[in-house]
C-alpha cells in the first residue's frame, strides 16, 4: 500500500515564488514611474510660479534686468540649472520663459532660448 503525500512539491513552490518576485517587482516599476512623475510635476509647478512672477514684474516695473536678474537666482536654487530668459517678438508680444535640466528628457522645451535637452515653461504677455 503506497503513503499518501502531503504538503507541496519543489515545483510548486518555485512557482508561487516567481510569481510573488514578479509581482513586487510591478510594484516597485509603478511605484518608480509615480515618483518620477510627482517629482516632474513640482518641478513644472515651480517654474509656472517663477515664469508667472516674472511677466507680473516686467509688466509693473520699467527694470527689466533686475527683475529677470533676481529670479535668475530663485530659479537656480528650484530649479536643476534653472534659468530664465525674456524675449521680445516682433508682434510686441514678450516671452518669459523659464527652463531646467530635463532628467527624463520626454519633455523637450520647443522655446528657441532655451538649452537643448531642457524642460521649459514659456509665458506670452504684452506689456
Amino acid at each position: 500500500m503506497k503513503r499518501a503525500q502531503h504538503g507541496d512539491s519543489l515545483i510548486e513552490v518555485m512557482i508561487a515564488l516567481m510569481l510573488t518576485a514578479v509581482t513586487a517587482l510591478g510594484l516597485v516599476a509603478v511605484q518608480s514611474a509615480l515618483a518620477r512623475g510627482e517629482r516632474a510635476a513640482l518641478l513644472r509647478e515651480r517654474a509656472a510660479l517663477i515664469a508667472d512672477s516674472v511677466t507680473e514684474g516686467v509688466r509693473s516695473d520699467a527694470d527689466r534686468a533686475a527683475i529677470v536678474s533676481q529670479w535668475q537666482a530663485r530659479a537656480a536654487s528650484m530649479l536643476p540649472s534653472g534659468e530664465v530668459a525674456i524675449s521680445d517678438r516682433a508682434d510686441g508680444v514678450r516671452v518669459a520663459t523659464v527652463s531646467w535640466r530635463a532628467e527624463d528628457r520626454s519633455d523637450p522645451c520647443t522655446e528657441p532660448q532655451a538649452k537643448p535637452f531642457a524642460s521649459c515653461i514659456a509665458v506670452a504677455f504684452a506689456r
